[in-house]
């Protein structure tokens, strides 16, 4: 079954910053998924 489509913002971030996020990413993962995973294990590290 297909994602639903979500309403999308453009964020501006350095060429840098957007290769790190490459080299994070899983194969067939969006930057918008990379992100979502990098916060969700952000609020995970703050619980404990």
């Amino acid at each position: 079954m297909p994602k639903p489509r979500r309403e999308l913002t453009t964020i501006q971030i350095s060429k840098e910053t957007r290769e790190m996020l490459k080299e994070l990413g899983k194969k067939g993962e969006t930057y918008d998924d990379i992100i979502r995973r990098l916060i969700e294990l952000a609020k995970r590290v703050g619980e404990g």
